[in-house]
């Protein structure tokens, strides 16, 4: 960005009162403009990759999505300058520290909200972006080490809530805006990407076999080799699923 420059700034929370909030404080300041507030993760990761801000205020807590799962889909090309704010304390306060990341710590003040901001002036200014990158990523493969797959989805139809445990997961198909999760008989569909829905998913049980499939592999019960290194994976339930040259690498490595 150019010293001249409206800094365009996202705000990402679930909370109402808290982006009303941040919503006040940035309009108090003349060289910001919000271009975008959003009150979950998967719509705050559209309107990053759409807009491409220059910074983002992101709530860590936010159920279905949280802030670091959004940080880990934004198109690293395209990473903004990233303000965490949390409830959280102890170890993942520390891991900010560590990693020289700032954070909000709610509830602050106005003086530790701009102390922040400040920061993130200096960051853009400089253009130290690569830097801001590399420390993002090292305090990101931390938490994916940490961080356990859930044992359960929560699912909303029609006014009813399913909780499917993820060891029932048979296979997961695309399907538009959602993805459909097969369980024995019963299908679900959630409001999810793909790739968010992989990254949910433990590699060690599941494996994505085509841009629209994720089977669960205790479920296969044959591969039959299809043209040009594809494979058609026969589930045991007799459903027919192809597996695309793309990803076919991982089925050969179950094989070997």
């Amino acid at each position: 960005m150019t010293d001249n420059s409206k800094i365009r700034t996202v705000v990402v929370d679930d909370e109402d009162l808290s982006r009303e909030r941040m919503q006040s404080l940035l309009e108090q300041q003349p060289d910001v403009e919000i271009v975008a507030v959003c009150s979950d993760g998967p719509s705050a990761l559209e309107a990053i990759d759409r807009l491409q801000p220059d910074l983002v205020f992101l709530d860590v807590q936010m159920p279905g999505m949280d802030g670091f799962e959004v940080v880990e889909n934004i198109d690293a090309g395209h990473l903004p300058a990233v303000v965490f704010v949390t409830a959280y304390d102890g170890h993942a306060i520390r891991a900010f520290e560590i990693h020289a990341l700032d954070f909000l710590l709610k509830p602050y003040d106005q003086t530790r909200f701009e102390k922040a901001l400040s920061r993130a002036r200096a960051q853009l200014r400089s253009n130290h972006q690569p830097v801001m990158d590399s420390r993002l990523v090292s305090l990101l493969e931390e938490l994916r080490e940490e961080r356990k797959y859930p044992e359960r989805l929560i699912v909303k139809s029609s006014g009813r809530v399913f909780f499917v445990r993820t060891e029932e997961i048979d296979w997961v198909e695309a399907s538009g805006n959602y993805v459909k999760i097969h369980t024995g008989s019963d299908a679900h569909l959630l409001r999810e990407s793909m790739k968010n829905m992989e990254a949910k998913l433990d590699p060690k049980t599941f494996v994505r076999i085509h841009r629209s499939a994720i089977v669960n592999i205790d479920r296969i019960k044959e591969l039959e080799p299809w043209f040009h290194g594809e494979y058609i994976v026969i589930m045991r339930d007799g459903v027919r699923l192809t597996a695309s040259r793309v990803f076919s690498d991982r089925l050969s490595a179950l094989i070997a």
